[in-house]
């Protein structure tokens, strides 16, 4: 008798998962990667180098434990971006705080352009704001703004450098919250006045996110506001001249949330927040750049740190715990995804789930996203990743998916008229939603069932097979994810019914 025949399946339904056709995500079996003792909190890639700022004093190698086999590293660390193996490039940066929260490239990826709040670069005292010569990994000598406070957001155009943050002033004159300058420190007429605070805890405004789109001379910037040059609440489009408000995004960021992360790629631009209090919005979006006009809101709560699209797929570093009204998504029990995998056409989220914990600090987990041609590095106050210790850093490749699925527990009853039913609840895999359930009789391969399911849906699945009455056999079974398939369950011994 044919599995289709016989084949019976109880399950809650299942968002759409993308699982036979659709966008393709990175594998989720992560890369042996190094690791920091603090935070990461931004990363840049130029020239197959992979720069990380944050919070630490030491990096040491995947697998050693907090305290072994460390290299000093204040702050500061270089990667080769296809080994991961360290450079010997490692500024200090010190002072004022000492810790950098904003890195990115410039688009000839000669110089990595670098924030936060540090005195010093080096041995180059700097005010909060400091570039490096990928060539030669050197301060430059004409980056040297005096930035009044902290810088959290910077993008970088061919003759321009936007810095964003908490700080009023910028080479002695008023800038409050955003800035536009010559990569030789000439601060532009570029000027917007951010105000008020989008968010009860803190009533100081704040820039967190710049994206530029300088084919359309346009600049969005996000973060704790509500106003900048109008009303608006932690989100605006900006002249990118002038710094005149172009785009409102009336109503796309509730009160009492604010934006933290922007991305951009050419057409579209994409967003993560982080509400305060219940019923915030907590989630992404995606908008077009030409128009302002909103293309999708997802509704998920878990505070949305970093978003990064590749390969029409929008990749996200949150603490998710409710996606419960997204596509594809899961509804709050208890459990926190940290990193999300979702079509940039509708939101669905993609059946791509490696994990982390939320990790030290402020216990956030995912902080920042890079990639690094077709590796996406990931950093962040997280100690785990997919269960396993691994602390600040990680990666994941676009590459052969490594990992098996779970084998589940099979079970068999005898039925009448020379009936064995098995029993069995599906498995799940962090990078595929569709697995197939390979049935074996008496060590011979006898039929294969197919079965979406998710760690959040895991349906309870069962198979009847026609034998002579009375006779008994043995049956087995394994998980195969289209490429690695699991050991064999069982065998477990059932006898027909007469």
């Amino acid at each position: 008798m044919s599995a289709a025949a016989v084949l019976g399946i109880a399950s809650t339904a299942l968002s759409p998962g993308r699982a036979t056709a659709g966008e393709s995500t990175l594998t989720a079996d992560p890369l042996g990667t190094w690791q920091t003792d603090g935070t990461v909190w931004a990363m840049a890639y130029a020239k197959g180098i992979v720069y990380v700022g944050g919070t630490f004093s030491h990096i040491r190698p995947p697998g050693a434990a907090p305290g072994t086999g460390g290299l000093a590293r204040t702050n500061f660390a270089a990667f080769d971006a296809k080994t991961g193996e360290p450079l010997p490039c490692a500024p200090a940066f010190t002072g004022a705080g000492g810790t950098i929260r904003a890195m990115k490239a410039s688009p000839d990826g000669s110089r990595i352009y670098i924030g936060g709040s540090f005195g010093k670069a080096d041995s180059v005292g700097r005010s909060n704001t400091a570039a490096l010569n990928t060539d030669g990994c050197t301060i430059s000598g004409d980056w040297k703004p005096r930035v009044s406070s902290t810088i959290r957001a910077i993008d970088v155009t061919a003759d321009t450098v936007y810095i964003g943050g908490g700080f009023s002033t910028v080479q002695g004159q008023t800038r409050t919250r955003i800035a536009a300058l010559r990569p030789n420190s000439e601060l532009l007429p570029f000027n917007t006045t951010i105000s008020g605070s989008s968010v009860p805890i803190d009533t100081t405004s704040g820039v967190n996110a710049i994206t530029v789109a300088p084919q359309l001379n346009k600049v969005i910037i996000g973060g704790r506001f509500t106003s900048a040059n109008g009303s608006v609440n932690a989100l605006a489009g900006l002249d990118a001249t002038t710094g005149a408000l172009v785009d409102s995004f009336a109503g796309w960021i509730p009160p009492a949330s604010a934006v933290k992360t922007l991305a951009n790629d050419g057409t579209n631009f994409y967003l993560g927040a982080e509400g305060y209090g219940g019923g915030v919005f907590d989630g992404r979006a995606a908008g077009r750049l030409s128009d302002g006009a909103q293309l999708w809101k997802d509704t998920c709560l878990g505070a949305t740190q970093a978003v990064l699209p590749y390969g029409g797929v929008l990749y996200s570093g949150s603490h998710a715990h409710d996606c419960s009204n997204t596509p594809g998504g899961f509804a709050d029990s208890g459990n926190r995804q940290h990193l999300l995998a979702q079509s940039i056409s509708d939101s669905t989220i993609l059946p791509w789930f490696p994990d982390t914990n939320d990790g030290n600090g402020e216990r956030i987990g995912p902080r920042a996203l890079t990639m690094a041609d077709d590796t996406l590095w990931v950093g962040g106050e997280f100690t785990t990743v997919n269960d396993t210790p691994q602390q600040g850093l990680t990666r994941f490749a676009a590459g052969t998916d490594t990992k098996a699925p779970q084998v589940p527990v099979l079970n068999g009853a005898s039925s009448p008229q020379g009936q064995i039913t098995l029993n069995w609840k599906a498995a799940w895999d962090r990078d595929n939603g569709v697995l197939t359930y390979n049935i074996y009789r008496d060590g011979k391969y006898l039929t294969s069932v197919n079965q979406d399911s998710r760690y959040w849906n895991r349906p309870n699945m069962s198979y009847t097979d026609t034998v002579q009455p009375g006779a008994q056999h043995r049956y087995s079974i394994e998980v195969s994810d289209g490429t690695n398939v699991s050991g064999r369950n069982g065998p477990v011994s059932v006898t027909a019914g007469n």
